[in-house]
């Protein structure tokens, strides 16, 4: 009986390890958020398949611990070369404030942004903030990841909320969301890829698509 006790005891030891080991190597993604914008009333939105509002501050997130914003100041390059309002160097400017100045407008209908991370990197989560200063909902958001430029091969997609398969890319099953001021957090599961693309399709307010700023959160692969 003893032996048959500590063989199970061994057994429990060597699988509990590796986990434990493994929780510790993870850290909350720590960003730097902006003060909230929202003003005036907020309009009833009338979207289907939309997420319930978040009450309070976002649950911690676990990253791989050494996990940094891979796309702070990297190349920013988009579907609408002259853009509405601003200039596409500020979805990776690091200001996420969400004042006059500090987003770049899309013109209407399906638009993208893709930003070169330089390197391939293993992705552990993409933020995103469009526009926080009003509550909208952005149509069809999809993000992928890819070693391929042109996103032809390799595309990884880490996020879609285009249930009607409007931008050509597959029908998604996330839900739509309010935007605020935390920004909304994808989980991209450490996808592999040197680039990040995201796409929209105007939003409930008017059919133009705003970037504040982009966060990459990963590690070089």
């Amino acid at each position: 009986m003893k032996t048959i006790l500590s063989n199970n005891f061994l057994l429990a030891a060597v699988i509990l390890i590796p986990s434990a080991a493994l929780a510790q190597d993870k850290v909350p993604l720590k960003t730097q958020l902006p003060r909230p914008l929202f003003v005036g009333t907020p309009v009833p939105l009338n979207v289907p398949n939309l997420e319930p509002p978040m009450k309070g501050k976002r649950p911690d997130f676990m990253v791989p611990a050494g996990s940094v914003n891979l796309a702070k100041g990297k190349k920013v390059t988009g579907s609408d070369t002259n853009p509405v309002v601003g200039t596409l160097d500020l979805v990776t400017d690091g200001d996420k404030a969400g004042d006059e100045g500090s987003w770049v407008e899309l013109g209407p209908g399906k638009q993208w942004v893709q930003i070169d991370l330089a390197k391939s990197a293993n992705v552990s989560a993409v933020l995103v903030w469009h526009f926080h200063s009003q509550a909208r909902v952005y149509r069809d958001v999809v993000a992928q990841v890819s070693d391929d430029p042109t996103f032809k091969s390799g595309v990884t997609t880490i996020f879609n909320n285009d249930f009607k398969g409007e931008l050509g890319l597959g029908a998604g099953k996330d839900l739509n969301y309010v935007e605020t001021y935390q920004g909304k957090l994808i989980d991209a599961k450490g996808a592999k890829g040197r680039y990040v693309r995201l796409y929209s399709n105007g939003n409930t307010t008017n059919k133009l698509n705003d970037y504040i700023e982009v966060e990459v959160w990963g590690k070089p692969a």
